[in-house]
């Protein structure tokens, strides 16, 4: 399980760059102001989110379920949120933002799991 999060954790972070020199190079000129700070807001939480995720691949046990848990959230969370606002910035339909809070509040709700983790295994040494 450690195992598979890792590499999730990996793929979101090399997809962040990629979508983050996409942005930086190719959409100029093609988007306007708005949706290119649109598309950074998104390369940023995916960077920051994958890090989190990294790291707990990197301090997670494998017999530690609340971390799973919190990686898990934070992987769905950071789908939701990111594809909707890239979506949103290449001139997708606007209901599609309706997507975005609820990655949103998994991001808050793997964070949140983040702190049980860090709980429990602290309660149990």
């Amino acid at each position: 399980m450690i195992r598979t999060i890792g590499i999730a954790a990996a793929a979101l972070g090399a997809t962040a760059v990629l979508f983050g020199a996409f942005g930086a190079h190719m959409l100029r000129g093609y988007l306007d102001e708005h949706a290119l700070l649109i598309w950074h807001t998104s390369v940023d939480y995916q960077i920051w989110h994958a890090l989190a995720v990294l790291a707990i691949a990197g301090i997670a046990r494998a017999d530690e379920k609340w971390w799973a848990r919190s990686a898990w959230t934070l992987i769905v969370g950071i789908v939701l949120f990111c594809s909707s606002l890239y979506a949103l910035a290449l001139g997708a339909q606007t209901w599609i933002g309706v997507i975005t809070p609820f990655g949103g509040l998994l991001l808050i709700a793997g964070w949140t799991l983040a702190g049980v983790a860090f709980w429990c295994s602290a309660s149990s040494k």
